[in-house]
């Protein structure tokens, strides 16, 4: 797919779960930023050369997962699909938009030899769950 997306960065706010629909689906909304480490060959320092925010949604078990385990500041990798959403401003009456991520995985990254890899579940994998 043309919208894949994966990248490292950090937690910005913690995940806070919400219930949404008529289905009352769960979802995890969340801040990230990833960043661009390069490496100074002169220090051999790494120094962040721009990065960005990005929203990041996570849906039913994950979300659940994401709200437990996850807090501000962590560093995570996110794999996921791109979504733009367009609205109109109410107070303003500008046209908006921003780009969500819809995570599939997420992986925590516990230290420099540890890590927690969170996988959305496949339709085989919920099929077999019942």
């Amino acid at each position: 797919m043309a919208n894949e997306f994966s990248g490292s960065g950090y937690l910005g706010t913690k995940p806070e779960l919400k219930v949404v629909g008529d289905d009352q689906r769960k979802v995890a909304d969340m801040r990230v930023y990833f960043d661009k480490p390069v490496l100074n060959t002169d220090t051999g320092e790494f120094t962040d050369q721009g990065g960005f925010w990005l929203d990041v949604s996570a849906w039913d078990h994950l979300a659940e997962d994401v709200v437990r385990l996850l807090t501000k500041g962590m560093r995570i990798k996110v794999e996921g699909s791109l979504k733009h959403n367009s609205w109109t401003d109410e107070q303003s009456g500008e046209e908006r938009s921003k780009f969500t991520l819809y995570a599939t995985d997420v992986t925590a990254y516990l230290g420099r030899i540890a890590c927690i890899e969170l996988k959305q579940p496949t339709h085989e994998e919920k099929l077999n769950e019942s």
